[in-house]
């Protein structure tokens, strides 16, 4: 009954490796963002859809809200991306990147009728790449071995009851 049921290193390793790439891939979202000043979120808010085409509506008609929105997109993708390849609130960092995935998701679904007039990179139906990567960054979330080899262990190990 008390068995201790670590899973294989290797499947640690994985899973550290898969965090630290989705990390990666915010961290280069977030600068690149960070680096073009002339970036914004208009066009893609402005492409919005379904359920959130109001909420996107009224950002995109207030300049004060689109650059408040641009800035924590900004350095919120900066956030997510070094807490996930530091392995640092790692559980936070991967709610908050799930979060972030299903509000684009929720702006600009995959449906049928949806296209959008700005080119993209492949063609989707229902799943895309950000369906699948919050997905991915649930596991994230709920799986300890995410959290190996990163500075959670420092925090984990100095806040245990044994020291």
């Amino acid at each position: 009954m008390g068995k201790n049921l670590q899973p294989p290193a290797w499947q640690s390793g994985l899973f550290v490796v898969l965090r630290m790439l989705i990390g990666w891939h915010f961290l280069y979202e977030g600068i690149s963002k960070l680096i073009h000043p002339a970036w914004s979120s208009l066009a893609f808010l402005a492409e919005s859809k379904w359920i959130l085409a109001g909420v996107a509506q009224w950002i995109t008609s207030n300049q004060e809200v689109l650059n408040t929105v641009d800035f924590l997109n900004t350095w919120g993708l900066i956030a997510i991306g070094l807490g996930l390849i530091l392995g640092l609130f790692t559980r936070w960092a991967a709610i908050a990147g799930t979060v972030l995935l299903a509000l684009y998701y929720l702006f600009l679904p995959p449906f049928i009728g949806m296209e959008t007039a700005a080119p993209q990179e492949g063609n989707y139906l229902i799943v895309n790449k950000n369906l699948i990567e919050a997905v991915m960054l649930l596991l994230i979330a709920v799986s300890p071995a995410a959290r190996k080899f990163g500075l959670d262990t420092l925090f984990e190990k100095h806040n245990s009851p044994n020291d």
